[in-house]
């Protein structure tokens, strides 16, 4: 690649990190005028969909990290640690890790905190009640309960990125109390009821 073509193509991926940190700015990327690799076009498209929903993060401590995803197309944003000092975890045990953070959904939206897998398989840390829940109408700190499963004590270290956090629409039902319910093939197996045979 000549230097002209190097340039050019630096100067396309700067505007395009420009635009993609704001939700106006990749709503209004049709408007630019530049010249996208098919690729790279796919990445914008996808991130003009996850832009769709604001979620509004409110530090609570300067030294929080505010939530980011670290890949184009992940699921969840990184939630961190927000800690004045190294945490330990032993086994068997559980700690309530703050982020030092509050956020606020637009109604009809939930956050999904769940374990990183990285941390999960390699040392057994996970969380006791995953998937968390946090409503769209919480306003206190976000923190993450996480449960040590594996054979050693570990190590929570300030700044750490300890779970992940998926942004997911949610309905509320309409309750209904009805004397019968509708009969189905299945009836009321469950509890391994279908066995474990591929069938």
């Amino acid at each position: 690649m000549t230097e002209q073509r190097l340039r050019r193509e630096a100067e396309r991926r700067a505007r395009l990190r420009e635009t993609l940190a704001h939700p106006q700015g990749v709503q209004a990327l049709g408007a630019l005028r530049v010249v996208l690799s098919p690729r790279t076009a796919s990445r914008v498209r996808y991130a003009a969909a996850m832009h769709g929903v604001t979620l509004q993060i409110r530090r609570l401590r300067p030294s929080a990290v505010v939530p980011a995803y670290q890949t184009a197309q992940a699921a969840g944003l990184d939630l961190a640690a927000d800690l004045d000092a190294p945490v330990t975890i032993e086994p068997g045990a559980i700690a309530l890790v703050p982020c030092g953070f509050a956020m606020a959904l637009p109604p009809g939206f939930e956050a999904q905190v769940r374990p990183r897998s990285g941390l999960a398989t390699k040392f057994g840390i996970s969380m006791p009640n995953a998937p968390g829940t946090i409503d769209a109408d919480y306003r206190g700190e976000v923190k993450v309960p996480l449960i040590n499963l594996g054979r050693a004590a570990f190590v929570v270290e300030p700044g750490m990125r300890i779970a992940q956090m998926v942004i997911a629409r949610v309905e509320q039902a309409q309750i209904s109390v009805v004397h019968e319910l509708a009969e189905t093939e299945r009836g009321a197996g469950g509890f391994g009821s279908t066995g474990t045979a591929v069938r």
